[in-house]
């Protein structure tokens, strides 16, 4: 696969597409694989795109080494909720370059959500992402099939039909279902099919014309504020729904502290629930946004420091059980306009790793084992795949990264078309050095490769 365009030259000398290898031997890797649990410096050995070997001083003919002394070897992480725009948004970001953006930031599995143009809503568009994404991604896309037709809210999909083309959930994500007896049939038919419904909680009635935390900066900047009861009142609803039709429920993007003592309370009823957290919402509150930055943008917005700490908290209590991006693209001239009339949404995927490390792990929320468990372990069983482990037998999907490399991030480097990200200029610790994907190197930062 050749990459040719302008956004990539800039990093193209750090990525190696496609290296593949019978045998590679990744030596003195601080491993942390929360299935087992393990957390020590071993040796890993992989063959034939499969794991066969974890121990220490492994001694094995191989093609190539990756020397990660004081690196952490993790399970490839998995982001569940990410845009990549194609089809009908290609200037915002593509398959490919969304791809490319996942591997730098060391997912080595990601799901589209499905509003597209034209939305991801039959078998064959399912099939025609899947094709697509063998052809020119880097890392596993597994898309997520529209809950509605066009995402209208009017008349159901295929849903048995897209989970045989491949979907590996459905999704009204950027809106909700409105319509709650619609959205409960569509919960009993995701249950017959064994698939999860991923829920964009929005009370599209209360959000009104909002397009930031209804609070004192929104009333400053005189832009209409999003209450937390937007997000809270479908946050109870779909948990009730999913009461009564026994569906598997995550809960995307929380951002409110109601939104994690929800979750709890499903959870100690025995109820298949689930909620993930973006890094925008543990990192950021609304009193970040000093002026009317449309960077600081997205949907559910930046809540208070009340709701930033509940978060923080419901991680490390295992409440909330993953991290995902929301990865959302948009061109330089949509985010230029005000916060009143820009759309939603950051980029997210390049950043993740780094936030989490800063913000959670060097602050006691949470340690390694609880970040792979978060960010890839955890993911894979919402989803009910295969991945999330480093056990002997898996797939070689691995994430090699230094947490204690220090930088300043520039979106200028990114390999996603969009750099609508309120992080630019921050100082983060916990580079990705290196991503393997069914045992190929995917994407290389300045860690070292040698024959034996």
């Amino acid at each position: 696969m050749e990459i040719d365009s302008d956004e990539n030259k800039n990093w193209q000398k750090e990525i190696a597409i496609r290296l593949k290898f019978m045998k590679l031997l990744i030596k003195n890797g601080h491993i942390v694989d929360p299935t087992v649990p393990l957390n020590q410096v071993m040796d890993l050995l992989i063959e034939d795109g499969k794991i066969i070997k974890v121990e220490k001083n492994i001694q094995e003919e191989v093609e190539k080494v990756v020397y990660a002394d004081g690196k952490y070897v993790m399970p490839g992480f998995i982001d569940l909720h990410v845009h990549l725009r194609e089809p009908g948004f290609e200037y915002k970001e593509t398959i490919q370059t969304g791809a490319l953006a996942a591997a730098r930031g060391g997912f080595t599995t990601i799901c589209p959500m499905p509003n597209t143009k034209p939305a991801t809503d039959s078998p064959e568009r399912i099939s025609s992402i899947i094709e697509k994404a063998k052809k020119e991604a880097v890392v596993h896309v597994l898309p997520v099939g529209a809950i509605t037709i066009g995402q209208e809210g009017k008349v159901l999909t295929d849903i048995e039909g897209m989970k045989k083309a491949g979907a590996v959930a459905i999704s009204e994500d950027g809106k909700s279902v409105m319509n709650a007896a619609l959205y409960q049939e569509a919960m009993k038919l995701a249950s017959e099919n064994d698939l999860v419904v991923m829920a964009h909680c929005e009370d599209k009635n209360l959000a009104g014309s909002g397009a930031m935390n209804a609070g004192k900066r929104a009333e400053e900047l005189e832009i209409a504020g999003i209450s937390n009861a937007v997000e809270d009142v479908i946050v109870a609803r779909d948990i009730l729904l999913s009461k009564e039709t026994n569906a598997r429920l995550h809960l995307c993007h929380c951002s409110t502290k109601d939104s994690v003592r929800m979750i709890k309370e499903a959870k100690e009823e025995g109820l298949l629930v689930t909620g993930e957290v973006c890094p925008h919402h543990f990192t950021l509150t609304e009193d970040d946004i000093k002026e009317d930055d449309a960077n600081f943008k997205m949907n559910p917005p930046l809540r208070t420091k009340k709701d930033v700490e509940a978060l923080k908290e419901g991680l490390k209590e295992g409440i909330m059980d993953v991290i995902s991006t929301d990865h959302a693209p948009h061109s330089e001239e949509e985010k230029k306009k005000s916060i009143k009339d820009a759309p939603f949404g950051i980029v997210g995927l390049e950043t993740a790793a780094a936030l989490t490390i800063t913000e959670l792990v060097r602050k006691g929320y949470l340690d390694f084992l609880g970040m792979a468990q978060k960010m890839s372990t955890n993911p894979a069983k919402v989803l009910g795949i295969d991945k999330g482990s480093l056990r002997v037998g898996k797939d070689a999907d691995i994430t090699i990264l230094d947490p204690e490399e220090c930088y300043i991030i520039e979106v200028k480097d990114f390999a996603s078309k969009g750099k609508n990200s309120p992080f630019q200029g921050r100082e983060v610790y916990g580079k990705i050095k290196m991503t393997i994907v069914d045992g190929e190197i995917v994407y290389q930062d300045g860690i070292k490769v040698d024959k034996r």
